[in-house]
């Protein structure tokens, strides 16, 4: 992976001419500022069925793989799902998931602390849309990680979570919805065995990804004042 500082820069890192065209030319077009893309990655969960283009991946995943990793051990491994009968089979547990489980718990409970009732259902909506239409999302992609010398612990997304948020803000750079869920993980070992993950791979997300019903963004979130400290907890953040 070349990084873009300049053309001399890139010819010293060995790459090849197609290649530093190919970055100028991506420089060079017109597209959302990287603060833009943060404060408009919205969760996608409405997604059309329309195919997305092989390059379009290729660029998220690219992505993605320009993340970092503990140590720079870069585990992991992106499983991009179109089969129509896996994706169905996946679903049907996902569907389960939400059905018996996460979605009773949700419509049970309160609006999180910075939202209101109203946006607290258009979210459970859109969850329950995603819950019966997963498997009409043109691609998932799966972020995979081989275990390490000691057994997964509470450090071990630090290793593939950068790569996924990467992934989605790439995605939203391309026009292409996406979100992050973990549901299916409710029933990994099932999941796990339709994916075909061999022995000591586990994955830990699910990104469906396609072109949007719906408009990105803005984020809604709490206040800056509400959730930053300066120093020691509870002292405020001035800025």
């Amino acid at each position: 992976m070349c990084v873009l500082y300049n053309v001399q820069e890139l010819q010293g890192q060995g790459c090849t001419a197609t290649k530093i065209r190919g970055y100028m030319n991506d420089m060079t077009q017109t597209e959302p500022g990287l603060f833009e893309i943060i404060h408009t990655t919205r969760s996608m969960r409405r997604l059309k069925p329309d195919p997305v283009p092989d390059e379009l991946i290729g660029k998220i995943l690219e992505a993605g793989t320009a993340a970092p990793s503990g140590g720079n051990s870069q585990r992991w491994a992106f499983l991009v799902v179109t089969d129509p009968g896996v994706k169905r089979a996946v679903a049907a547990y996902y569907k389960r998931a939400w059905d018996e489980q996460v979605g009773p718990r949700y419509r049970a409970g309160a609006p999180p602390a910075g939202s209101s009732p109203e946006r607290f259902a258009r979210m459970l909506d859109a969850a329950q849309y995603l819950a019966d239409h997963l498997h009409e999302a043109p691609v998932w992609i799966v972020p995979c990680m081989a275990d390490g010398p000691t057994p997964a612990g509470r450090t071990a997304g630090s290793s593939i979570y950068p790569a996924v948020q990467n992934m989605l803000l790439a995605a939203r750079a391309l026009g292409l919805g996406a979100t992050l869920t973990t549901l299916y993980l409710l029933f990994e070992h099932e999941v796990d065995e339709l994916f075909g993950l061999p022995a000591g791979v586990r994955s830990y997300a699910l990104l469906p990804i396609g072109y949007p019903i719906g408009w990105f963004g803005p984020v809604r979130r709490k206040p800056l004042g509400e959730v930053a400290y300066r120093d020691q907890w509870g002292q405020p953040y001035p800025g």
